[in-house]
């Protein structure tokens, strides 16, 4: 390992993650990718998680993006990101911009249907049934504005 010299960017699944970092940790930078689905990848590629990503050979990097694309079929499908998908049906596992763009879709969609989830995302106001009296007070005034 000390002859070797560390990569500093390593690419994974089109993300470049910091190479001084220990494997299990460094694939959390992966958006869709936490801590334990992580350690399940690690461990289906044999690769040690304590090992620095930066020292890993092309070899092993090319297995652990070869275990991301394939890890969905692996896990119970109440760790998956996307249960029951609404379009198709079926169970996903998101990745990286496919959670944005998915993200985008579900509220354009809610807009369009005129929900009410839809129409307070559209008006940038609290979704959840949150108080709006004398919360979330950030961001463009509505009412009165003070003389100045």
């Amino acid at each position: 390992m000390a002859d070797e010299e560390i990569r500093h960017l390593v690419r994974v699944m089109n993300t470049d993650l910091q190479g001084n970092q220990p494997v299990m940790y460094a694939l959390t930078g992966i958006r869709g990718i936490g801590l334990r689905t992580s350690r399940t990848i690690v461990e289906s590629t044999g690769i040690d998680p304590k090992e620095v990503i930066g020292y890993l050979s092309e070899e092993d990097v090319s297995k652990l993006d070869e275990s991301i694309a394939t890890f969905e079929k692996n896990l119970p499908s109440w760790m998956l990101n996307r249960c029951a998908d609404p379009t198709s049906g079926e169970d996903k596992h998101l990745l990286g911009q496919d959670i944005l763009m998915t993200l985008r879709e579900d509220l354009n969609n809610l807009k369009k249907v005129r929900a009410y989830r839809g129409l307070r995302h559209e008006r940038g106001l609290k979704v959840r049934g949150q108080r709006t009296k004398s919360a979330g007070r950030r961001g463009s005034t509505i009412g009165v504005s003070k003389k100045k």
